[in-house]
């Protein structure tokens, strides 16, 4: 005698309860994916914070290349006063440049900013380096002073590494 089938309605009611997750499970899993983003995004931004720094430094280098063809062409670096702008405008107060280069000394139209948004400071002569300038960035507090990452990063440092 053949083997009855079983009732069409049974079975589907069967399979549709196997077929989902139950809430508990996805609680779970929600669960589980948030204790990962929490490992992976906390050194994330450990991570964010050492690569500004690293940036800034890199900026810096750029600068001081920048300076160091400005005063290559005009026979003295930019005064405290210019600033930095004088890599992008001909400065127009005393001592103006002799030579200056026609588009500037940077790629960029507009101040140079830390990896912070900030304005680099200049000053020259330099207090650490006073035979050239010191440029620095107040770090990501932008205040003079701090630790860490929110200490000031200047040209007048070993490089770090």
């Amino acid at each position: 005698m053949p083997t009855p089938l079983p009732d069409p309605s049974t079975r589907s009611a069967r399979v549709r309860r196997r077929a989902g997750f139950s809430l508990i499970e996805i609680m779970a899993v929600v669960v589980i994916m948030a204790l990962l983003m929490g490992l992976v995004g906390a050194n994330v931004l450990g991570r964010l914070d050492v690569a500004r720094v690293e940036t800034t430094r890199g900026q810096i280098k750029n600068l001081e290349s920048a300076l160091a063809f400005y005063q290559m062409d005009n026979g003295r670096f930019p005064t405290t006063e210019q600033g930095l702008a004088a890599l992008i405008v001909r400065p127009t107060s005393a001592p103006e440049p002799r030579n200056y280069k026609p588009g500037g000394y940077l790629a960029s139209k507009t101040a140079p900013k830390d990896a912070w948004g900030e304005i680099f400071q200049y000053q020259a002569p330099g207090t650490h380096n006073p035979e050239s300038f010191d440029i620095w960035s107040y770090g990501a507090n932008a205040q003079p002073g701090g630790s860490e990452t929110d200490a000031d990063i200047g040209n007048w440092e070993a490089e770090a590494g």
